[in-house]
């Protein structure tokens, strides 16, 4: 892929059709609202780049701030931003109602400051309100007030929501990827590539990991992404035994490893790659042993990635696989099944093996039904990311090894029993890593 990717222009079939879908799970007197995101002040009059909210924009494909969308059984209706000359030649041109009801072919579109105004009326005859808590607050708290004040007129023979329930089926409808969404994963594997290639070949020791942060978020931009679809983990040497390191502020030393966990977004829809290289030209041996065995474990769980494996099957095989072969190393000691009975391998391998992945890096949908392990079905698409950690701190652990921190991380979509890896264009070999490094 040579040339920038452009955003796709937004197929408004796809939404109406979502939008009908949900029509066809709701009965009467049900009504659900989604609430787009608001733009958020950083400092000041500062506002932070803005992101649509995940299930308003998968609905919708509309990325106006100050939104909401209602669906009930019948109808489907928005309220949006208004017209506004003067206020669009500052911040940009607004869809408008009239516009946005012609895209989505909705039945009805009022402006945002008449909320308050039709909220009631809307929830007025609706015995139940589907509704996510949590994402804010304060329209967590007006929504119940009224849905509250609506139920209570009762005696007026009105009927108003009487149990608040969360859309649990508008997050199981975005647990399988369609054709589209596929396609446009891949676009963003495409673009991951670009920053994951280009800091493996310049990453050298005095480098700061904000300066690899940097190359990053340029091959992303310059592709076409929206940036990272998450914050960027740059953590070179003991740096990488902190799962979620974001400081990014440390100095490439000769023998470090970098691990790079980072995924670009493209048409609101993440990548979610971790690469560790070494910092120089070549791996210790040391190191290498350790990758080796991240690698031979990724490999493996990405094999029982397929159509009917419960999910947490993949994390179960990859959990004995990592504390055999660190028992075999003398890491850990005493029987396979006091070391799993006693979870001592957490002291080296911590985290769960992957995640569900999709418009948010850790994308909905539940993982476990009925009290068992969910199996995984075609369309899904998963992370798989094994890793080993070695506390710098630790002087129970030979030297050699002491602070090394290797966690490798593709993106796996189910695809019967051939599991297909949308970023396995991204080296991840040792010989490849080192030919790179030159």
């Amino acid at each position: 892929m040579n040339q920038t990717l452009k955003k796709n222009k937004t197929d408004y079939s796809i939404h109406i059709k979502r939008i009908q879908s949900v029509k066809q799970k709701l009965s009467e007197g049900e009504i659900l609202f989604v609430f787009g995101a608001n733009d958020k002040i950083r400092n000041r009059d500062v506002e932070y780049k803005f992101r649509q909210d995940s299930d308003f924009y998968y609905l919708t494909g509309i990325t106006e701030a100050d939104s909401i969308l209602f669906i009930t059984k019948n109808k489907a209706g928005m309220f949006c931003l208004p017209k506004d000359k003067e206020k669009e030649i500052w911040t940009g041109i607004r869809l408008g109602k009239e516009k946005i009801k012609e895209l989505l072919k909705l039945d009805l579109v009022f402006e945002i400051n008449e909320w308050d105004e039709k909220k009631s009326e809307l929830l007025l005859g609706n015995h139940t309100l589907y509704y996510f808590f949590g994402l804010d607050s304060d329209k967590d708290r007006d929504l119940i007030s009224t849905a509250r004040l609506v139920s209570s007129r009762v005696r007026e023979g009105k009927v108003g929501p009487e149990k608040i329930i969360e859309p649990v089926f508008l997050h199981e409808m975005r647990l399988q990827k369609s054709k589209e969404e596929i396609e446009i994963l891949k676009q963003a594997a495409a673009i991951t590539k670009f920053g994951h290639d280009r800091i493996i070949r310049e990453s050298k020791p005095g480098l700061y990991e904000y300066e690899l942060e940097a190359i990053l978020e340029h091959e992303y931009l310059k592709h076409g992404a929206w940036g990272g679809g998450y914050g960027h983990i740059v953590a070179t040497g003991k740096n990488a035994c902190v799962l979620h390191y974001v400081s990014n502020d440390s100095v490439l030393e000769k023998d470090d490893l970098i691990l790079v966990d980072s995924g670009a977004e493209f048409n609101s829809y993440t990548a979610d790659v971790t690469r560790v290289f070494p910092a120089g030209k070549k791996f210790t041996e040391a190191q290498k042993t350790i990758y080796e065995i991240v690698l031979a474990s990724q490999k493996n769980a990405i094999l029982y990635s397929k159509e009917g494996t419960p999910f947490n099957e993949i994390h179960t095989k990859t959990v004995y696989f990592l504390a055999d072969c660190l028992k075999e190393m003398g890491f850990l000691s005493g029987s396979m099944d006091s070391i799993l009975e006693k979870e001592t391998y957490k002291k080296f391998y911590m985290h769960r093996t992957g995640h569900y992945l999709g418009m948010d890096v850790h994308d909905v949908g539940k993982y476990y039904m009925q009290g068992k392990s969910r199996k995984l079905v075609n369309g899904q698409v998963i992370t798989v990311e094994p890793g080993l950690y070695f506390d710098p701190d630790d002087v129970l652990i030979p030297k050699e090894f002491r602070g090394i921190g290797i966690r490798i991380e593709d993106d796996i979509l189910v695809h019967g029993n051939s599991p297909v890896n949308l970023t396995k264009d991204i080296p991840k070999e040792i010989e490849e890593i080192e030919a790179m490094k030159g």
